[in-house]
């Protein structure tokens, strides 16, 4: 395989890195450098997104019928990689790399001529109704239940850890219409309009100190049967489809070596006595590791995004692989930031967002967030699917168990 670029590519490359230098704002790069949660706020993601809007780029993977720019995959490798090297904030996935997809397989052509617009130019802003209360890694028991009443569903029920609920306009959400042989049967796919009569939100605040999440309620809420995705009761087909691109629909390398990078600059600048902490011989193995690890995950990265040129989607195992070994990566290297700063560490910035602070931190830009990033990653393995869920999926495709 030849993964060197053609003049081509590198005359894109060299585009998008003089559109990065000239439109990504330093307060932007250090506002995402300072956000230690899995989504960075909409006042950052917002901005950001309108400019790359503008340019015709907020969607990198979409095809150009719906309004995406029509890359290539070496294209698509390029943007991703630059954008995290450069440290612009990642624009929020919901909308984009999750019910996209879906509306454009599976929604009728009026909530694609809706929908699909809004979300490519961020009007609408969209959080994820799939967990409930009692049912996380098993989502097929999910009780929260839609019933048909004239032009209407009409929903009750509860969703947790809704990530950026408190910001949302829309959901897109894995409701019960009915009851089967399997607890697969009956789940159906709706988008629901976040300013219904009868939804309140309740924030939770994750161990790292930011309000991330929250758990959404239903309380008699009337949502159109328009809002209906597809057949009813075939929900969880396209919940399963869409958790393909949410796992397996982005790079994560070109982020994670960047964070690397982050915390070897770090190293270099912390001292043990008279030496970096870069020199210690546990710092640079450590180092070492993870950076061949990153390398390995590009790989299968890339092998996943020939396949989505082809028309493919990425599939089950290969965006369990991703997704499991993605989010593995992100904890080794928030701990090794945390041993970079020694009994810095024990130093906690509860007050947020840290790139507003309006009087000045105990601890420098680069190692203020690092304590909540740690705290923060140690959801990466829970949320989207366990590991211990991913390694099933993975061990169902191999070897058939």
């Amino acid at each position: 395989m030849d993964f060197s670029f053609t003049a081509d590519e590198r005359a894109f490359q060299a585009e998008v890195r003089a559109f990065l230098d000239a439109r990504l704002t330093a307060d932007l790069r250090r506002a995402q450098a300072l956000t230690p949660s899995v989504f960075a706020e909409p006042d950052i993601t917002m901005r950001w997104h309108r400019i790359l809007f503008a340019q015709g780029w907020a969607a990198p993977a979409w095809p150009q019928a719906f309004g995406g720019p029509g890359w290539s995959v070496a294209q698509r490798y390029i943007f991703e990689v630059e954008t995290a090297l450069a440290g612009a904030p990642p624009l929020n996935p919901l909308g984009l790399r999750m019910v996209g997809p879906v509306i454009m397989k599976f929604g009728s052509a009026a909530q694609q001529n809706f929908y699909l617009p809004r979300i490519l130019s961020g009007e609408d802003y969209w959080c994820q109704g799939y967990s409930e209360p009692g049912s996380g890694s098993d989502l097929a028991s999910l009780r929260t239940r839609a019933v048909r009443d004239g032009a209407h569903y009409v929903v009750n029920g509860s969703k947790i850890w809704t990530t950026h609920a408190h910001h949302a306009n829309r959901m897109f959400a894995l409701l019960r219409t009915g009851d089967g042989a399997r607890k697969q049967d009956g789940i159906s796919f709706f988008l629901i309009d976040m300013a219904s009569p009868g939804i309140s939100i309740r924030p939770i605040l994750t161990i790292g100190g930011d309000h991330e999440v929250n758990q959404v309620f239903f309380d008699d809420v009337r949502v159109p049967a328009e809002n209906l995705v597809g057949q009813e009761g075939h929900g969880w087909g396209y919940g399963k489809y869409l958790l393909e691109f949410e796992r397996g629909g982005a790079m994560a390398s070109g982020r994670l070596r960047a964070a690397l990078r982050a915390v070897e600059n770090m190293a270099q600048r912390y001292r043990d006595g008279e030496r970096p902490v870069l020199g210690e011989p546990d710092v640079a193995l450590r180092l070492s590791e993870i950076e061949i690890d990153i390398d390995a995950l590009e790989m299968t990265e890339l092998r996943v995004m020939s396949s989505l040129q082809t028309g493919e989607n990425p599939g089950a195992m290969s965006s369990s692989l991703l997704k499991l070994r993605g989010s593995e990566l992100q904890q080794a290297i928030s701990r090794l930031a945390v041993e970079v700063l020694g009994t810095d560490a024990l130093f906690f910035e509860p007050r947020r967002p840290l790139y507003a602070l309006n009087a000045p931190a105990a601890l420098p830009d680069d190692a203020l967030p690092v304590v909540a990033k740690y705290l923060d990653a140690r959801a990466y393995t829970i949320f989207g699917g366990t590991s211990e869920i991913q390694r099933d999926i993975m061990a169902k495709a191999l070897i058939g168990i």
